[in-house]
């Protein structure tokens, strides 16, 4: 299977400028994820191998739907970054082996999977936002500004949603719906990021070159909640 992998590597990073090779990649990873799914008999959601991967189909799943809007007409630039961040992820999910350990009873619940599913949606969306920011910096368009706006609105909600799937979880994992935890309390950061993020934007042009600069910035803090607290800190959430 990880031949399907490396081709979507490989038709992210060189291929990428052109949408349907984008849309080729996405979908040859799409497929991989299905594949190790039903060889699995669940969703590829565990370890870092599965997450990465995920994560990295996420991305050109949604910046193939970004690319679509007005605003990016004939900007190849789009396609590449969001490529080369794809195949950057699918690349760095190489590094690790592939988990086949069943599914623990403790994560065999759909809150569980609408969780995590959610949070990379979420993730996916800010990362293509971030690159829309660096692009109204390069370019000073305000519509890719509007547009990073409209896709860090629909990532917000997509981890809102996954934040109240995550509690449900809990309360059925560990009796309770929060546990202060390294993990949780990155979430919450994130989650509060974005919200003060989306006010901000309501405030004005005025504040248009500060908001595209924590647009980047949100990125980081979205890295650092998945793969900083996975690999530096201990939690239940960890690897």
């Amino acid at each position: 299977m990880k031949p399907l992998l490396i081709s979507s590597i490989c038709l992210y990073m060189f291929g990428s400028s052109n949408r349907l090779l984008l849309a080729a990649g996405a979908a040859a990873e799409v497929v991989y994820l299905g594949m190790r799914g039903l060889s699995l008999g669940r969703l590829p959601l565990l370890g870092p191998h599965d997450t990465l991967a995920f994560f990295s189909a996420s991305i050109g799943v949604m910046a193939l739907a970004t690319a679509f809007s007005p605003a990016l007409a004939g900007k190849k630039w789009f396609g590449t970054a969001s490529g080369m961040a794809a195949g950057f992820f699918a690349l760095f999910a190489l590094l690790f082996p592939a988990s086949a350990m069943p599914l623990p009873q403790i994560l065999d619940t759909l809150w569980f999977e609408a969780h995590v599913v959610l949070a990379f949606f979420a993730y996916a969306l800010f990362a293509v936002g971030a690159l829309l920011c660096a692009g109204y910096l390069g370019q000073g368009e305000r519509s890719l500004l509007e547009l990073q706006y409209r896709t860090a609105l629909t990532g917000w909600s997509f981890f809102s949603a996954s934040m109240l799937a995550g509690g449900i979880w809990g309360y059925y994992a560990w009796g309770t719906y929060w546990l202060w935890t390294p993990k949780e309390l990155w979430t919450s950061i994130l989650w509060i990021f974005y919200a003060l993020f989306l006010h901000l934007r309501l405030k004005g042009t005025r504040w248009d070159r500060l908001a595209a600069w924590l647009g980047i910035a949100g990125f980081f803090v979205m890295l650092f909640t998945y793969l900083g607290v996975s690999m530096l800190m201990k939690s239940s959430h960890s690897f």
